[in-house]
């Protein structure tokens, strides 16, 4: 910090009172910058953003929706979630180039990816699956897309990359398993316990990574309500993924159960305790 020649404090009031005002607003300056509020940022499919985000077809995605959760005077919400894309491409496309050096220490980044992993991981359409699994396992191709030769890895892996990328930031990095899909069997939700659920669970397990399984809360609370329900309050009737906007507000509202189940998770401190969450 500079200091003021004592010469010029004895011959000078003014100036020392000018030079006392500049060292307060350097310190103002540090402290605003130090004590930066964080943000927790949302990344993954149509799912958590869809469309814009505007609701766009009547359709929207739980992130739309989560903001409303948080007290933002004291955390920002940025959704960077986008439809279409899967853990591999989201990464491949140069999405998560944009998000990654906007991430900070204690920062929090919520991943839930897996809807779109289960399509090829080749063709001419998408060319965005990956290999189904948490595993080690690669596959060389000659993206059909963009005419690049590319190593494919598995779901999991990808996951375990943004997740170790997030803790090298010094913030924290959340996995969610995937919503479940309108589909039902015998008055039963669909899971994805046996597949990515499991992995984005493993996933996370060997990072030492917070899991959120929001298919399995989202689930239990669907078949609570009732298929009637749920497709008729939920979902249109063309479309068993995305939700409606009361199905997204739902979903929304189980991610903070979610959160609120895993009292060690810092991200805690910032819900509103006006918040109520799923089932309540």
């Amino acid at each position: 910090m500079p200091t003021m020649p004592h010469h010029l404090i004895k011959r000078s009031p003014v100036l020392c009172l000018l030079f006392l005002g500049l060292l307060f607003s350097v310190s103002c300056a540090v402290m605003k910058n130090n004590g930066q509020k964080p943000t927790l940022f949302l990344i993954g499919d149509s799912t958590v953003k869809n469309g814009r985000g505007d609701g766009g077809g009547g359709l929207w995605g739980w992130g739309s929706f989560l903001g409303q959760h948080f007290d933002t005077t004291r955390i920002k919400v940025e959704n960077h979630a986008l439809g279409g894309t899967s853990s591999r491409t989201f990464r491949t496309q140069g999405h998560w180039d944009k998000v990654l050096p906007k991430v900070k220490a204690g920062d929090f980044v919520m991943i839930q990816f897996g809807h779109n992993d289960s399509s090829p991981v080749n063709d001419t359409l998408r060319a965005r699956g990956t290999i189904k699994n948490n595993s080690e396992e690669t596959q060389e191709i000659d993206n059909l897309i963009t005419k690049k030769h590319e190593v494919v890895h598995s779901y999991g892996w990808y996951l375990r990359q943004f997740i170790s990328e997030i803790q090298a930031k010094g913030a924290t990095a959340i996995v969610l398993s995937p919503v479940p899909r309108n589909t039902w069997k015998d008055g039963k939700a669909n899971r994805n316990a046996l597949d990515y659920g499991k992995w984005a669970s493993e996933a996370a397990a060997q990072k030492n990574a917070p899991f959120i399984d929001l298919n399995q809360l989202i689930a239990d609370r669907y078949e609570k309500e009732g298929e009637e329900k749920v497709r008729s309050t939920y979902f249109n009737t063309k479309d068993h993924t995305h939700t409606i906007e009361e199905g997204a507000r739902v979903n929304a509202e189980v991610v903070v159960e979610g959160i609120r189940k895993n009292k060690k998770l810092e991200l805690n401190k910032y819900l509103l305790k006006s918040s109520r969450t799923a089932g309540l």
